[in-house]
């Protein structure tokens, strides 16, 4: 069964997160915005970014790939989140509910991300191709009565 973008719940889950943040930064002063909220809200959107992309691509590699930018942008987003913390521009609250959801956001891109990797292996071990065996090569007659390969007269023809 083939799942529609809009219906991964990871995804559903991230859009979520970034809407709430986008929600709390523009609230903010302009220099929080310009040097926390720009780069919070950026590193937010960039999860849901690349699950989409990776979910847009046909090659398993380039899915991983998207995968993992999105995971480090989840990480990205909880250096973030603690900047906007240590400068008291959200409560504590605020950070340990999106900690929290990003770590359940976190299990599932990893989880995601195994299903690809088996889904992946599983795809190699199954043939791309039907062959055919290979062909057999009798060499009964190959040799003369006199066992030799060549005659003189082929050698010399040879060596020349």
């Amino acid at each position: 069964m083939v799942t529609e973008l809009e219906d991964l719940r990871i995804l559903k889950t991230a859009e979520e997160i970034a809407d709430a943040v986008w929600k709390q930064v523009v609230e903010w002063d302009k220099f929080a915005r310009d040097v926390v909220g720009k780069q919070l809200a950026a590193a937010v959107d960039s999860i849901g970014a690349n699950i989409a992309e990776s979910y847009g691509r046909f090659n398993y590699g380039e899915k991983l790939q998207f995968l993992y930018y999105s995971r480090g942008s989840l990480f990205e987003t909880k250096y973030w989140l603690n900047r906007a913390l240590a400068r008291e521009l959200m409560r504590a609250e605020e950070v340990n509910n999106f900690a929290a959801r990003l770590s359940e956001v976190a299990r599932q891109l990893n989880t995601f991300a195994n299903s690809l990797k088996s889904q992946r292996k599983d795809s190699k071990l199954q043939s791309k191709s039907i062959r055919e065996p290979g062909a057999g090569y009798v060499i009964e007659n190959f040799f003369d009565d006199s066992n030799q390969l060549f005659t003189d007269v082929e050698l010399n023809w040879l060596q020349t």
